[in-house]
């Protein structure tokens, strides 16, 4: 079915295309629910959205879920899981097309779920990704600016990110909820439908809250979780699903369990450290951060650490506003900078690395190292001991973009684990007989 659609769309004469295209979409989301024979009826849906922390509170809400005993499937940036079932993401896209989401679902049906987790964006909504799929739930995050040479301007892309809410207010379901953080200026927007549960969320609902070095601290009615995760921002995201937890009926201890049990967040503040023996102890973070806001967040989580960035600029073509502002905060934030290549797609790569690189006034501090791994490498080298090297941009892709969509397989992680080991090789610890 979907080869068959493929090739009557080849046929469409282009500008003829973007003419019908939205109607296109919105057809292919209802066509790709009638065929799978609406599975989102058959589950509990819970949708996350934002500009940041989707993945990360897809895959809290996913183990929290799970420790309360519920067959669980989730889909994000990240991967696919249903159940015990878990595939990468490698379509360089959180919501694939609509058969791939319908077909998803109906396998969690399949498979005995009781709930999806879905990850849910902007671009999604905007191509109706979500039409055919019945809410129960939504989180948001936070919104700030993003995709705007796609959506046109912020207003748009915030408009297309309340579409979800409102397919929440219109979803036949019931109980229906709204979770949204009010300490985000956007965040009362999202509360502004008419469902069963309304459910802000803000940093003053905690007791306390405390951040490490290996990961943060709440408390929140007279109970203590831990999450193994680092930064003000992973606050925020825990209490998003906590939020929601609760009011589902999941005890404030199950919660704690399913935290205390969580496994890292692949490519979002991934640590990867050097061996004990290690002639220099060092720390290499991997995240995905690729806006200004969370590139700062991503920083100050290590406010006492030595820091060397690694970055490039999240997809040509998009954003371009960010190239300088990007640059200028691995400045304030890092004593070394290497810029390199990203997703450059049909743009010249070493065109956006100058783009940022205009916004670094201290050129010293600057290397401009196109080669990625190699970029890593030298910034391993270049980090004092006891420092960390954060590579931000691309988490857990698999590929780097190139011209006419070419994919160069790559993981940031992988790379990073070699090239640990290969520093360590090439300069062995001083022995003393």
């Amino acid at each position: 079915m979907e080869s068959l659609l493929y090739a009557v769309k080849k046929l469409i004469p282009k500008r003829l295309f973007r003419a019908l295209q939205p109607a296109y979409h919105r057809f292919l989301a209802v066509l790709g629910a009638l065929w799978y024979r609406f599975p989102s009826r058959k589950l509990i849906v819970i949708g996350v959205t934002g500009t940041k922390g989707k993945s990360t509170v897809t895959e809290m809400l996913t183990a929290i879920l799970e420790a309360d005993g519920n067959q669980v499937a989730s889909l994000s940036t990240i991967k696919f899981k249903v159940g015990p079932t878990i595939e990468p993401n490698l379509f360089k896209m959180t919501m694939p097309g609509r058969f791939f989401v319908q077909r998803f679902m109906r396998r969690a049906v399949q498979a005995g779920c009781s709930h999806l987790v879905l990850e849910m964006t902007s671009e999604g909504a905007k191509q109706f990704r979500h039409k055919g799929i019945e809410l129960d739930a939504l989180i948001f995050t936070n919104l700030t600016p993003e995709h705007i040479e796609s959506h046109g301007s912020f207003e748009n892309y915030k408009a297309a990110k309340l579409k979800l809410a409102r397919a929440v207010a219109k979803s036949k379901k019931r109980p229906r909820y709204l979770v949204a953080n009010v300490d985000d200026e956007h965040g009362q927007d999202f509360l502004n439908f008419s469902v069963e549960k309304i459910l802000p969320y803000r940093l003053s609902d905690l007791q306390n809250h405390s951040l490490h070095a290996d990961g943060v601290t709440l408390i929140i009615d007279n109970t203590t979780i831990r999450v193994p995760l680092v930064g003000l921002f992973n606050v925020y995201n825990a209490l998003a699903a906590i939020t929601l937890a609760q009011a589902m009926g999941i005890s404030l201890d199950t919660i704690q369990t399913a935290f205390k049990n969580m496994e890292v967040v692949r490519g979002r503040v991934e640590h990867f450290r050097s061996s004990p023996g290690a002639k220099k102890h060092l720390t290499v973070v991997v995240d995905y951060a690729h806006t200004p806001d969370s590139l700062r967040q991503l920083y100050e989580a290590f406010p006492d650490k030595a820091k060397v960035g690694v970055l490039g600029n999240t997809g040509g073509g998009r954003d371009t506003w960010k190239r300088p502002e990007m640059a200028k905060i691995a400045e304030q934030f890092c004593e070394h900078i290497f810029l390199t290549n990203e997703d450059p797609y049909d743009e010249d790569p070493r065109a956006i690395v100058d783009e940022m690189a205009a916004g670094i006034e201290n050129q010293a501090k600057l290397t401009i190292e196109m080669d990625r791994r190699l970029a890593i490498r030298k910034a391993i080298e270049r980090v004092r001991p006891g420092g960390y090297v954060i590579v931000s941009g691309k988490g857990t892709d698999p590929y780097i973009m190139g011209p006419n969509n070419t994919k160069e397989p790559w993981s940031d992680a992988a790379v990073v684990k070699e090239e640990i080991t290969h520093f360590e090789q090439t300069h062995p610890p001083t022995t003393t007989e």
